[in-house]
């Protein structure tokens, strides 16, 4: 049975809007009142309290990547472009930003609500997943980690002691594999380094 997203309240939410004087500022401002957000417009920067914002609309008309105080598609809220015009290139610049719902200007009476509910989903989903790939990563550099730690201490011999031996540093040392791999690793470059600096000092003499 598939679960159907839970309505947010958006009570209280503070939304900044990243707009020139205009007539769609007054018309979204509307109705993120009647939604009951607390709303702040702005032109042509953001300014620094815009990093604890619940949502930004901004100008994809008119806009460029330094009003904001993030890199294009590393957003800490959820974006909604005002989109007026469809010339490839500005439409280009807003999915660099990587806008999580749209509104077509000029803006009517309706639409902002939608935009904020489609912008939040589609924002913690992205968020969701950045997590789950950056998990991944993670996941793959300790193997590869824990890989060159039983290379180091097996020495071309017998891979299975190696890990087990792995194992039982970690076990007498309190800590993770994972943990007990890296510091394998860093005493094997400890003793590399230590290794080189003497061979240095042997040709020195």
């Amino acid at each position: 049975m598939t679960r159907t997203p839970r309505i947010p309240n958006l009570g209280g939410a503070r939304a900044f809007i990243l707009h020139r004087p205009h007539p769609t500022v007054q018309a979204i401002t509307r109705q993120l009142s009647a939604i009951g957000l607390i709303t702040l417009d702005c032109w042509p920067d953001l300014p620094p309290e815009v990093l604890a914002a619940d949502f930004v609309f901004f100008d994809a008309d008119l806009g460029f990547d330094e009003q904001f105080p993030w890199r294009p598609g590393e957003a800490p809220m959820p974006l909604v472009a005002l989109i007026g015009s469809e010339a490839p290139g500005r439409i280009e610049w807003a999915l660099s930003h990587k806008a999580d719902a749209q509104l077509l200007k000029p803006v009517g009476n309706a639409g902002v609500y939608s935009a904020l509910l489609i912008a939040r989903q589609s924002f913690e989903a992205r968020k969701h997943l950045a997590g789950e790939i950056a998990s991944l990563r993670q996941r793959v550099a300790e193997r590869q980690t824990i890989v060159r730690a039983v290379a180091a201490l097996s020495k071309g011999t017998d891979d299975g002691r190696a890990y087990a031996q792995l194992r039982s540093l970690a076990m007498s040392w309190q800590i993770s594999v994972e943990d007990a791999a890296r510091r394998i690793m860093a005493m094997t470059s400890e003793e590399a380094t230590g290794e080189e600096g003497g061979d240095d000092q042997s040709h020195r003499a």
